[in-house]
Parts: structure tokens; C-alpha cells; sequence
């Protein structure tokens, strides 16, 4: 029972690190393009909105730049290109529609990535909804094809990664296994009053 008690700690910093080192879960359309992972996609509507600060968007990239950079190019990124190297430079005049197609999708990012930090202080819920709604939303347009795409290029493809995300997510919930499965204590007897009838008739 110790060690199913610790699982929703650990279940919690995987899913931190698959976030946050953008292990690419899925690939659709954004507002900078293809994002393929759910820190790209509130990056993108958090700069485009002047939401947050540039600083604080950049920061949140950070890790997962140099995580891919390395990677792939052995080489550590600027931390003053780190927008352009995920198209957010010019994201102001975008086109906003992409992301309106997939309300699903964005706002499941946004849970899952506050779900991830907030997960990391206290085991909860909020990265297992976020998770959902992004699976309800690559599900929707796989399966049901809305929104209707006809660029190839631009089709929605979901990672095997996304199923380990899906069981962190779920696993991250803490559930209390003991108080499910104890059995309720007995109820006490009640014992007749001294002062009433019973006890007097003894």
C-alpha cells in the first residue's frame, strides 16, 4: 500500500517532464503552424493575446528548446530566439481560426500545462481533465473529421507518447484505496437511560 500511495507523486513528475520537455503528443494546426505538443499551443495564444509576459512565455519554452536542440543538433539555443524558433515572432496577425476550430484542444493545454506545475506541489485532478479534452478533441477530428481538412500537410496525427501522458494523467489522481475498502466501523448499542422506565423495571 506504500508504494500505490506514492504513485500519484511520481505519475505527477513524469507527466511535469513530459510536458515541459514538449515530448510531441500530437500534431495539428495553430496559430504558428503545427504544434505538436500542449506547451506550443498555450504558448502560441498566450503570446498572441499579450496575455503574459514575453518573458514568462519564453521561459516556459526554454526547456524544451534546448531538451530538442540537443537532440537533434547538439547545440544549446539563444534564449533570444527562442520565439522565432517556434514561429511566435509575427503570431499577432495570424489567423486565430485554427485554434477556434479546436476549442477542445487549447483549452486541454491549457489544464494539462497548469496541471503539470500545480501537479509537482499536490497530486489532483486538473492534468487528467486537461488530458481529456485534448483525447476528446484529436478524437472528434480524426474520427468525426470536424473541423474538415483537406491539406495533407496539415492533418492531425496523434504520437504513441500520448497514451504514456494519458496514463500519468490518470495516475496522478490520488484516490484513497483504504477508506474505498474499509469496511465501516459497528455502530454502537444504545444503552437505556438509568433514569428511564427500562432501567428501573431491571
Amino acid at each position: 500500500m506504500a508504494k500505490l500511495s506514492n504513485l500519484p507523486i511520481y505519475a505527477s513528475r513524469i507527466y511535469f517532464v513530459l510536458i515541459v520537455l514538449q515530448i510531441p503528443f500530437f500534431r495539428i494546426p495553430c496559430r504558428s503552424g503545427m504544434c505538436t505538443s500542449p506547451i506550443q499551443v498555450t504558448s502560441s495564444q498566450l503570446v498572441a493575446s499579450d496575455v503574459f509576459p514575453v518573458a514568462a512565455v519564453k521561459a516556459l519554452l526554454y526547456p524544451g528548446a534546448i531538451f530538442n536542440d540537443l537532440i537533434y543538433n547538439m547545440s544549446v539555443p539563444s534564449w533570444n530566439n527562442v520565439l522565432g524558433m517556434y514561429n511566435l515572432t509575427d503570431i499577432k496577425g495570424a489567423s486565430a481560426m485554427p485554434d477556434l476550430q479546436r476549442l477542445e484542444v487549447l483549452a486541454g493545454s491549457y489544464f494539462s500545462v497548469a496541471g503539470a506545475f500545480i501537479g509537482l506541489l499536490k497530486p489532483q485532478r486538473m492534468s487528467m481533465f486537461g488530458t481529456l479534452l485534448i483525447v476528446w478533441g484529436l478524437v472528434k477530428e480524426g474520427l468525426l473529421g470536424k473541423p474538415v481538412n483537406t491539406d495533407p500537410t496539415r492533418a492531425v496525427y496523434v504520437y504513441p507518447t500520448m497514451l504514456i501522458a494519458v496514463l500519468c494523467a490518470f495516475s496522478s489522481v490520488k484516490y484513497n484505496f483504504q477508506k474505498a475498502t474499509a469496511k465501516p466501523p459497528p455502530r454502537p448499542i444504545a444503552k437505556p437511560l438509568k433514569s428511564s422506565k427500562k432501567s428501573k423495571l431491571k
